[in-house]
């Protein structure tokens, strides 16, 4: 059990990873366009459309934060199983 939780810790971080990455390709021109900005894209946006819901503030979509602070809240949940 302990080592299941383990990788799925490991699994979060790096999705978490990703969406910072993509989140910082949206200020380089031209960087989603590229093989590792589709790439990135096709893994993080199924997950970020769930939280489209929220409102842009001055064109900032706040989507990825929300996404990454639920991500935050699961690794707690199993940090506290562990």
């Amino acid at each position: 059990m302990a080592l299941f939780l383990s990788i799925v810790s490991y699994f979060i971080q790096f999705y978490s990873f990703l969406i910072v990455v993509f989140a910082l390709m949206s200020w380089l021109p031209g960087a989603a366009n590229s093989w590792l900005g589709r790439e990135i894209s096709r893994v993080v946006v199924p997950y970020l459309r769930l939280f489209r819901f929220i409102p842009t503030v001055a064109s900032i979509d706040f989507s990825p934060i929300i996404a990454l602070l639920v991500l935050q809240f699961v690794m707690k949940l199993l940090s506290s199983l562990l």
